[in-house]
């Protein structure tokens, strides 16, 4: 009975001739093995250290008796609310309720709670009051620290106190996993588990660590925005398992202490990960509900490093997998894209071999290891490259020629965030010719978010003639290559800084591209960013100067529209705008119906009329991933 999975039922527990077994991992997702989702890397990682472990998919969240369905395991529970934020998974930036759950057998919506990481928890608590519970994934990871909550309009203190999480467990968790396993198997009691690199635990005044940092406590930071953002500015300078300290905030009675983080996986043991029996599939009592639609984007995707230095003050990735990078080795890599030949619904294609950002491989700079990252906010490539930064894509590019060598494989694409702005610092240009001619399967996605000064500094992006330069050479290579190929460029409106002056730039100079993005986003306030930061307290916590912020409903419109100019529906805001900044010039270009034969200069200097607009640079963003 489908013995190639971990147990998903007490009968294909009682199959393998087990009564009991040690752990029980819960997950807010359907159970898809393979490593592409975090609970598959945990329940695997504790069978390959020994252990027998069951998965318990979106149990029944209105009673803990759905914790009980294995029995009651021998050591303890290890949580996670799921692949993507669960508040994140049910709204939209609007709050509005979503009405599929790409996590869920069918895509049915529904299946898991609002905040799946605290209600499992809770509930495997009152399940089993004296097991351990260990909690762990993004959710939890991103709300260790009191945090500002953007569907209530609040601050909310440290997910472990308000879930009963024996530990919180974040970033990646492997070392953190398997340390934490064997010594509760071993019969160590949880509350004396407090030594653990990449853990957070909760404690009294008088049991703090000897050596630590202070922020804001949760009473603190829930009424004073300056306290706000200088904790998080003390929370993002200690990320770095080098040069980071142990930070405590008091919650409400109780200290929390967040140990320093995990030394991220050398090459070996990321290698030892990927290599663990994954099905790569999803569970196959889900094939009448109509499988998980999830699978589709990473069933024949290559998942080869982790850890982003792009510092994007917008993305949770600092305080998940961290800014070190690690990659895999050449051989695992290829080794997992020769399985991947060999499942029968192959059709010859690898969709994406990436990770956070698709070409990075290496640290980013040669002190880093010794060091630890730059902190006070400073930035590898934004707003300009560190001297020191290491660029070099000969290990990558290695890697793409052996799998487009491969028996069976037709093409290799490469659809991860490509970070431009590293790719042009590379003076060989090999690797962005072959990216062009062999790796883009019509669109390539990047990440400019924006084009205005102002806005792109509060990002942590580049300035926007770093893009032009990209632009301009990815044009003139796709053209060298005989191809068709078009950029198709993630945008963002009401970031904080981002003014409605702002907005209208970036219309204009999407008119002026001849771009037209059929999707953008709003920017989404999630916990454990800068950005949430700046949105909630108005500050830049780095410099505590003020931050312009677009709250209102109409004005978040507004960006919104101006982002899409062309479409009528937008006319009468984008018209509002335009009036509202004193750009009345732009009403005949930028409205429809109200535009006019005219010119512009785009941004190579060239006199585009509108007669001649190319509509083919418009592409599908698609979804948005949150780190």
């Amino acid at each position: 009975m489908y013995q190639e999975f971990l147990p998903l039922s007490r009968e294909e527990m009682l199959a393998r001739g087990w009564n009991e077994v040690d752990y029980i991992v819960v997950t807010g997702d359907a159970y898809v093995d393979h490593p592409s989702f975090g609970s598959a890397i945990i329940s695997r990682l504790l069978e390959k250290e020994g252990f027998r472990v069951a998965v318990l998919s979106q149990p029944d969240f209105t009673s803990c008796e759905s914790m009980k369905i294995f029995g009651k395991p021998r050591y303890g529970f290890f949580i996670g609310g799921g692949n993507v934020d669960s508040m994140v998974a049910h709204y939209t930036v609007a709050k509005i309720r979503r009405d599929r759950d790409e996590y869920t057998p069918g895509g049915v919506p529904g299946k898991r709670p609002d905040r799946s990481a605290t209600v499992y928890t809770k509930l495997a608590k009152q399940a089993y009051p004296a097991l351990p519970v260990i909690l762990g994934g993004l959710e939890a990871s991103l709300r260790r620290f009191a945090h500002y909550d953007y569907w209530t309009d609040t601050v909310l203190p440290s997910i472990m106190e308000t879930s009963g999480a024996d530990l919180v467990s974040f970033g990646m968790s492997e070392h953190q996993t398997a340390e934490i396993a064997h010594r509760l198997a071993a019969g160590e009691p949880v509350n004396e588990i407090t030594d653990v690199a990449g853990t957070c635990y909760m404690t009294d005044f008088a049991h703090l660590p000897a050596q630590y940092v202070e922020c804001a406590g949760f009473h603190k930071v829930s009424t004073d925005k300056i306290a706000y953002a200088k904790a998080c500015r003390i929370q993002m300078d200690n990320q770095d398992c080098v040069s980071g300290k142990p930070v405590v905030q008091k919650q409400g009675e109780r200290y929390l202490v967040q140990n320093i983080p995990a030394t991220p996986l050398t090459r070996k043991e990321l290698d030892e990960i990927y290599a663990m029996p994954f099905t790569r599939r999803y569970h196959p009592s889900y094939e009448a509900l109509g499988g998980v639609p999830a699978i589709a984007e990473v069933e024949f995707s290559i998942i080869q490093n982790r850890g982003c230095y792009g510092g994007c003050n917008f993305c949770a990735i600092t305080m998940h997998q961290g800014r070190r990078v690690t990659s895999r080795s050449e051989d695992s890599i290829v080794e997992e894209a020769k399985a991947m030949t060999e499942a029968p619904n192959f059709k010859g294609y690898i969709h994406d071999v990436g990770g956070p950002t698709a070409n990075f491989r290496l640290p980013s700079c040669g002190q880093q290891m010794a060091k630890g990252m730059c902190v006070e906010g400073k930035h590898c490539l934004a707003p300009a490259p560190c001297p020191k930064l290491i660029v070099d894509h000969k290990e990558y590019l290695k890697i793409l020629r052996r799998l487009r060598e491969l028996p069976g494989v037709k093409k290799v694409f490469i659809r991860s965030g490509i970070r431009y702005d590293y790719l042009i610092l590379d003076k060989d240009e090999t690797f962005f010719k072959e990216l062009v001619k062999y790796h883009i399967s019509g669109q390539l996605k990047v990440a400019p978010e924006h084009c205005a000064p102002n806005t792109l500094k509060y990002m942590g992006k580049p300035p926007v003639e770093v893009y032009n330069k990209f632009s301009k050479r990815f044009y003139e290579l796709t053209k060298q290559a005989g191809k068709k190929q078009y950029l198709v460029p993630y945008l963002m409106s009401s970031h904080p800084g981002s003014t409605l002056k702002d907005a209208v730039i970036l219309a204009e100079y999407l008119y002026r591209n001849r771009i037209r993005p059929e999707q953008v986003q709003d920017f989404y306030p999630t916990p454990g960013t800068v950005s949430t930061c700046m949105f909630y307290t108005g500050l830049d916590p780095y410099t505590l100067k003020p931050v312009y912020v677009a709250k209102s409903r109409e004005e978040k419109a507004m960006q919104r529209a101006l982002l899409q100019y062309y479409e009528p529906k937008n006319a009468q805001r984008v018209r509002k705008a335009l009036q509202l900044t004193h750009r009345e010039d732009l009403i005949p270009l930028l409205v429809p119906g109200g535009r006019k034969a005219s010119t512009l200069k785009d941004s190579d200097g060239d006199t585009k009329g509108a007669k001649t607009w190319r509509t083919t640079r418009t592409g599908k963003a698609g979804k948005r991933s949150f780190g």
